[in-house]
């Protein structure tokens, strides 16, 4: 699967949701952390790295267990920390900086709903009430 966008934080979970449309992104709720899931390399490696990222796992320790490059792991870590971010949203009220900024990492709007409690019809209203919408290139 491929995805092109501005940067591998915006990249990466629209790859994910290409390659299955049941995916809604680098999402850590979709499996458990498990350490030896985390050392054998699976199509379902991803989402364990998410859940060990969202409970505290360093880029260090996922290293030492993954072997995979500190560069994406620090990648994977933005895009949780966002998520993070959006999941301390108080009822579910986004504001325009918050949610542009989730665009831009490459938060889908269903994503985006499930991290603040909300649907994805909610945050999709509230972006296009910020006059967030989206924009494609020509290769």
């Amino acid at each position: 699967v491929m995805s092109i966008r501005r940067n591998f934080e915006e990249a990466f979970p629209k790859a994910l949701r290409m390659g299955d449309e049941n995916v809604k992104g680098f999402d850590p709720t979709v499996k458990k952390v498990n350490e030896d899931e985390l050392r054998e390399p699976t199509d379902k490696r991803m989402f364990v790295l998410a859940a060990a990222l969202q409970e505290g796992y360093s880029v260090e320790k996922l290293y030492d267990m993954t072997k995979i490059d500190k560069w994406f792991l620090e990648k994977f870590k933005n895009i949780i920390d966002y998520y993070k971010t959006l999941a301390t949203t108080k009822d579910g009220s986004i504001s325009f900086d918050v949610l542009k900024k989730a665009k831009q990492i490459g938060f889908s709007d269903k994503q985006i709903a499930a991290a603040v409690k909300s649907t994805e019809v909610a945050v999709r209203k509230l972006r296009e009430e910020y006059k967030i919408t989206p924009f494609v290139k020509q290769i």
